[in-house]
């Protein structure tokens, strides 16, 4: 279409209203003022700019000016036509916006809840940049604050990976109040860089993981799995680091695969802890900071506030009630294992 066809298209009628006014010295009725609302709807629909139809509007004034002696009430007319236009042309583009977020929240919710029929998530992937055919990692990051996709974090966020990396397929969204970031596998740096900056916008209350590369659809689901696990185990474990990276972390999920077993050994190595004065909490948190740091006594009485005598005495104290000695390489390993297990099943306080 023309623009001359455009403007007769979407200002149907409006020669007609200017001269009843001209003639009458009237305002709009409300049949009017809504045929133009419909107008301006059709168009932003039909994807034609407004500034453009604006334009229109002016033209079509100035050739079909009537013939008056209230020029000033065809300006207010002229005004409440073109506002009218213009209230229904934002009406459309605000229900098509809302269309678009809610389209894009379901496809989000199907992709990292796993549903949907491969194929279709595969086309619908496309609309939203991404290739699911190819393999995919996910960063998930958390703060003191909920995120929504409005939120100052998230916008920094956005405008920070925008900024660095430009148009790459990165889907950046919220899901229950945590920050997700979907690139493509190849590309580590894209899901580092945004756990990083993720950490730092937050001014270090915030936290971040980040899932290893898998294919396909579903591999998105298992990267965003693998992202979430991290952050539920660094708070179990009370790891620190403020990026985590599920691949270094796998050696726990291997030592819970076996509940039981794992269990027996906490029960076995570690249940005469419970014999000491005060309970086994004091004795058990000493072996967590003797094995964080690297068996040096020095270091870990620092963790504990404690002098290197203290705890000295404390390992002692351990050796005589489980028989095992925590400074002793053959017999490490077992206390470490039940001390890493005692962690990861919240052991004294919940009973095995």
């Amino acid at each position: 279409m023309t623009t001359q066809e455009i403007w007769d298209a979407y200002l149907e009628g409006y020669a007609e209203i200017l001269a009843a006014v001209g003639r009458t010295g009237r305002r709009l009725n409300r049949d009017e003022l809504e045929s133009r609302r419909a107008l301006g709807e059709h168009a932003a629909e039909a994807g034609h700019g407004l500034r453009a139809l604006v334009i229109g509007h002016l033209a079509a004034t100035r050739s079909s000016w009537p013939d008056t002696t209230s020029p000033d009430r065809v300006l207010a007319a002229v005004q409440q036509a073109v506002d009218a236009f213009a209230e229904g042309y934002e009406r459309a583009q605000r229900l098509a916006v809302r269309k678009e977020e809610a389209a894009r929240r379901e496809f989000i919710d199907d992709l990292l809840h796993g549903r949907g029929e491969a194929g279709r998530m595969a086309q619908r992937a496309e609309r939203f940049g991404l290739r699911l055919a190819h393999a995919h990692a996910v960063g998930v990051a958390v703060g003191s604050e909920a995120y929504d996709d409005t939120h100052p974090v998230t916008r920094r966020v956005d405008a920070a990976l925008f900024a660095r990396f430009g148009d790459r397929r990165i889907l950046l969204t919220t899901k229950d109040d945590r920050l997700i970031c979907i690139a493509p596998g190849d590309q580590e740096e894209v899901v580092r860089y945004f756990a990083k900056q993720a950490y730092a916008v937050t001014e270090g209350s915030g936290r971040a993981a980040i899932g290893r590369p898998h294919p396909g659809p579903g591999g998105v689901v298992r990267s965003y799995e693998e992202a979430l696990n991290a952050l539920k185990l660094a708070d179990r474990m009370q790891l620190h680091e403020p990026v985590l990276y599920a691949a270094d972390l796998l050696v726990y999920p291997v030592l819970t695969r076996d509940r039981e077993a794992m269990a027996d050994l906490v029960r076995s190595a570690l249940g005469p802890l419970r014999e000491a004065r005060g309970g086994a909490e004091p004795l058990l948190e000493t072996l967590h900071a003797y094995f964080d740091a690297g068996c040096v006594s020095a270091q870990a009485a620092r963790r504990l506030s404690l002098s290197v005598r203290a705890l000295t005495y404390r390992l002692e104290r351990i050796h005589q009630l489980t028989g095992a000695d925590p400074t002793d390489p053959q017999h490490r390993f077992m206390l470490q294992t039940a001390a890493i297990g005692a962690r990861l099943l919240d052991w004294p306080k919940r009973d095995l």
